[in-house]
């Protein structure tokens, strides 16, 4: 399963675009908040029906954790600790960690990144703490993949998919969508 956070003030293009194509590949896919209520409302005001609530999560059938950047959404993903531990036990376990825009923040600030290849979006890599940053679109390393923005949405979930298994499926997705 593949759980997508979902914060008041995400990005609505990295969240429910990866969600579109996570999908269209086959691959079961949640959204979850991170509050007591299931609306959550994006930085352009989009407002959104998430599929559950964080407590309704099932722990032990995470195959990866995605984190939408957008400002204030990946803040607020940054203060929740429900959160912020369940991505670094789920880190310890080896699970897909994919964090986009500013939500690699998260990942570095809470020590997840030390020696790790990572991107972001541009003005928010020193808050990669103990990353090795790079330039790409979409950095992958270990069990991290991570990418600067909404323009590299698609390229995004492209790995995401890649990284369960399902590569074919999402180069056939990413071409029928014309990307």
């Amino acid at each position: 399963m593949v759980y997508v956070f979902l914060a008041d003030g995400f990005e609505e293009i990295e969240a429910l675009g990866t969600v579109d194509i996570l999908r269209r590949c086959e691959l079961e896919v949640k959204t979850v908040s991170i509050t007591e209520n299931l609306q959550v409302t994006g930085s352009h005001n989009i407002s959104v029906i998430a599929d559950l609530v964080k407590e309704d999560m099932k722990e032990d059938d995470i195959d990866a954790l995605v984190l939408p950047g957008g400002i204030p959404g990946a803040d607020n993903l940054e203060q929740c600790g429900f959160v912020t531990d369940l991505l670094k036990r789920k880190a310890e376990e080896g699970k897909i960690i994919a964090a986009i825009c500013a939500a690699p923040k998260v990942l570095g600030l809470i020590g997840l990144l030390s020696g790790v290849k990572a991107t972001c979006f541009p003005g928010y890599e020193a808050k990669l703490v103990g990353a090795i940053t790079k330039r790409g679109d979409v950095v992958c390393d270990k069990n991290f993949i991570t990418s600067k923005g909404a323009g590299t949405t698609h390229a995004f979930a492209r790995e995401i998919a890649s990284a369960l298994g399902k590569s074919i499926q999402a180069r056939r997705v990413i071409k029928s969508m014309q990307y």
